[in-house]
């Protein structure tokens, strides 16, 4: 059975060179960074040249970057520590229906604390309209958080043309690019926003590493507090080898991103295209074009998603349905459900997420393998069923 991997938004597996340039950190230079000596030493250098990697990679001055332990909690504490920090200037929040869920939580956090948060609402391809924000500015408005692009539907945001709003008020910018950084070009300078959070393990760098970039001069209050790390803004015993990993991964990112998406790029139309010509009744999500280069979203009409990876795994492919965090619970996608999809069809949500290590050979084991899956669960499908009766009661 060929084990065939599509499901890169929950992780990319670690490039070897990337395992490489981690493991001096792990036995010989294992100092902690803040401590004196050779060793200590060795891993604050260490810290500084990722800190070069990753400034490099999203185009920011490399002394605006803190290291942090995910993505999540950089969005945490963006969200809070931004909000909070600038309490004085207002309580009201901007984000959009389809943020992933550790920004969504964290604005509720927020309400319960007496910030006003708006929801931004998106069309039926997971797009935020810049009038939208506009419309929703406030002389209260203190922070809008809009993600880069949603990597449960694929969809990149216009990030640019919001941020030329934003300015126009006194609120600062956020931005989730945990699916974009690392993955397509991502220059802060160029799009004009404050703030952005990305992850290693979105581009072939270690699980548990992530960071925050901050543009000087705005506050923020730290979610951990204690210690000296990160001038002051992060506390905490740095995962050394998590960020000398992540700094390599960024490095070889802002190298190979071009011909990577090459690659995948080809790849995912391949399966786009292979799958709508043999199963009927799905709907790709997402923006058809303006989408990231290895995100093939779909609903299956009838079936239920985790049905579908159950079956899929049985024969060797890995994927996912719904969001990575949120694939284990039993209700439809909050994402899709913004979209104007009906929970019925929400249900039957899958994602393929193409990687560098893809093949060919892959995809098209994937189009042949799983038509027959779809086709043995609509059996069985008292939907499809339904649906059956219907056409022939209308026929």
């Amino acid at each position: 059975m060929r084990d065939v991997y599509l499901d890169n938004t929950s992780a990319t597996p670690i490039d070897p060179r990337v395992h490489e340039s981690m493991v001096p950190y792990c036995r010989e230079w294992f100092g902690n960074p803040v401590s004196f000596g050779d060793r200590g030493s060795r891993a604050s250098d260490a810290i500084e040249e990722a800190r070069t990697q990753v400034g490099s990679l999203i185009n920011a001055p490399a002394n605006e970057i803190v290291f942090t332990s995910c993505g999540t909690e950089s969005n945490n504490m963006a969200i809070k520590g931004l909000a909070v920090a600038r309490r004085g200037r207002g309580r009201h929040v901007i984000i959009s229906a389809i943020e992933h869920f550790s920004i969504l939580h964290p604005a509720r956090t927020l309400e319960k604390f007496g910030f006003e948060v708006t929801y931004i609402p998106v069309n039926e391809y997971g797009m935020v309209d810049p009038e939208q924000v506009k419309r929703n500015l406030r002389s209260d408005t203190t922070l809008v958080s809009i993600m880069h692009a949603n990597v449960e539907v694929g969809t990149i945001e216009p990030l640019k043309e919001i941020a030329a709003y934003v300015k126009e008020s006194s609120a600062v910018f956020h931005t989730d690019a945990i699916a974009t950084a690392g993955t397509i070009p991502v220059d802060v300078q160029d799009l004009g926003i404050d703030c952005l959070t990305l992850a290693a393990s979105q581009f072939y760098g270690p699980t548990g590493a992530g960071a925050l970039w901050l543009r000087r001069g705005i506050q923020i209050i730290p979610l951990m507090e204690g210690g000296v790390q990160e001038s002051d803004k992060r506390s905490g015993t740095h995962n050394v080898p998590g960020i000398a990993g992540l700094g390599k991964a960024a490095e070889l990112a802002k190298q190979e991103m071009q011909s990577r998406n090459e690659k995948i790029i080809g790849l995912r139309d391949r399966l786009r295209e292979g799958l709508s010509k043999k199963i009927e009744h799905i709907n790709m999500t997402g923006h058809p074009t303006n989408r990231l280069p290895g995100n093939v979203s779909l609903c299956v009409n009838f079936i239920e998603g985790e049905a579908m990876l159950a079956f899929l795994e049985n024969v060797g492919i890995a994927a996912a349905s719904g969001s990575a965090c949120t694939s284990k619970m039993l209700k439809s996608s909050h994402v899709l459900n913004a979209m104007g999809y009906p929970p019925e069809v929400a249900q039957g949500s899958l994602l393929f997420t193409i990687g560098v290590e893809n093949t060919v050979e892959d995809i098209d084991y994937v189009i042949e393998a799983f038509p027959p899956i779809v086709e043995r669960l609509r059996q069985i499908s008292p939907l499809y069923d339904k649906y059956l009766k219907s056409q022939k009661g209308g026929s």
